[in-house]
């Protein structure tokens, strides 16, 4: 038997943090733009972007920032808060799903 369970944060009834959201800040991370990060997730530009606000909003500060020019062009940071959120979201979801494997545990023996 499997316990399944999915991990979300919200603020006033809103979603603003998952899993995917999680992939998105983590890909916008590793390529410095949100256009390379939605071809890396299958997504659209614009739903990328329309997340990225939602975050955004949502937190009450930046997640995500452009750049602007410079010789390679503009692209796409995480701030410290981006990285922070990306921190905790995985310890959190890291031990609900430690507790999660201990009740399954506790249900395996029934």
């Amino acid at each position: 038997m499997d316990i399944k369970s999915k991990i979300w944060f919200e603020i006033d009834g809103q979603a603003i943090m998952g899993s995917g959201r999680l992939k998105l800040l983590q890909a916008i991370e590793t390529t410095g733009s949100i256009s390379e990060a939605a071809k890396m997730l299958d997504m659209s530009y614009k739903k990328a972007w329309k997340l990225v606000k939602l975050m955004n909003e949502g937190f009450g500060k930046p997640l995500v920032q452009r750049t602007i020019g410079g010789k390679g062009g503009g692209g796409t940071i995480l701030t410290d808060d981006g990285r922070l959120l990306i921190e905790q979201y995985t310890n959190i979801k890291t031990q609900i799903y430690a507790k999660i494997d201990e009740l399954k545990a506790d249900l395996d023996n029934l």
